[in-house]
């Protein structure tokens, strides 16, 4: 590994993270070569293929293509009891699970829609490459093809997907990386708090309590992970609202939108669209792009606006 690149990891998330992430990586990609999920279907590629070759057979492949071109722009109002009155109406636009070097046609298309969208702040919860190793340049090249169309302030987490060697690259295109760390946003004399874990589903290396430390006890503090799967944990970090991805909503699903997997450890209602746990509100995102084949079935791609309302005050008409 380049020695400048490490110094400059270390310099970003100091010594111990930046070594210990790596070192994780080295390790993953060592063992069969793809990691230690060798064993998941992301990482069967003589099955990728044969699941191609089948829906091209059956004619399903060209109708499930197309449908990763369909991107929804969903609204999802949150309402939080204690939020600052100068916070009431703010807008955050989610995006999520873009593995942009899979599939152009689904980037293209995010890129046409979002001039069309007002929002206060963008958040983007990993998964910018299509594989769990290998290259990553095509990957970034795609975000930042995104990144061009998406007005400040950006926000973003890493994914399962994603190496640690992509963040000074992504934080060069003026996208604010949280890797265990939070971000006052201000608006006059009242503030909200924006925190992100890196990847807690595959290279396990999420740290809430790191991430939530410089947050008060009273702050309304809104949780970044790209896997739903640490619900209890923000619950319990007494984050009031979690936003996620990773499940792709199952992207081939049953009719009715029945995931036939998650790829994540949680109740089922957790694992697309809106949710709560205890006093948190959840939402999680069947995101952008595909994983294995550039298909869905019965869950089209999306992006979100989340809108932030007092839940003393009138609800806002959409």
């Amino acid at each position: 590994m380049q020695q400048d690149l490490l110094e400059r990891l270390e310099q970003r998330l100091g010594r111990v993270h930046a070594r210990q992430r790596l070192g994780i990586e080295q390790d993953h990609e060592a063992i069969f070569g793809h990691g230690i999920n060798f064993f998941h279907p992301e990482n069967w590629y003589s099955a990728h293929s044969i699941l191609r070759v089948a829906l091209k057979v059956t004619a399903l492949y060209s109708r499930g293509h197309k449908n990763t071109l369909r991107i929804l722009v969903q609204h999802n109002l949150i309402e939080l009891p204690a939020l600052p009155t100068r916070f009431d109406g703010f807008t955050i636009l989610h995006i999520t699970d873009l593995h942009a070097d899979m599939n152009p046609g689904p980037i293209q298309r995010l890129i046409e829609i979002l001039p069309g969208l007002g929002y206060d702040i963008c958040v983007i919860t990993g998964d910018y490459r299509g594989q769990t190793f290998g290259p990553f340049e095509t990957a970034l090249a795609g975000l930042a093809s995104v990144r061009e169309h998406l007005h400040d302030p950006v926000y973003a987490v890493l994914g399962n997907h994603d190496t640690i060697r992509m963040v000074p690259e992504i934080e060069a295109m003026g996208i604010r990386m949280l890797l265990n760390e939070s971000e006052k946003i201000v608006r006059g004399d009242q503030q909200i708090y924006l925190a992100g874990v890196d990847d807690a589903h595959y290279y396990r290396a999420d740290n809430i309590q790191k991430a939530a430390s410089a947050i008060p006890p009273a702050g309304v503090s809104i949780l970044l992970s790209h896997t739903p799967e640490i619900y209890r944990q923000a619950a319990h970090a007494d984050f009031q609202v979690m936003l996620s991805g990773h499940t792709h909503g199952g992207q081939m699903c049953l009719p009715g939108s029945i995931p036939l997997t998650l790829d994540s450890v949680l109740p089922r209602r957790m694992g697309a669209g809106p949710w709560k746990y205890g006093a948190m509100a959840g939402y999680t995102s069947v995101g952008v792009g595909t994983s294995i084949v550039p298909v869905r079935f019965n869950c089209l791609p999306e992006i979100t606006l989340h809108h932030l309302q007092n839940s003393k005050s009138p609800l806002p008409s959409m």
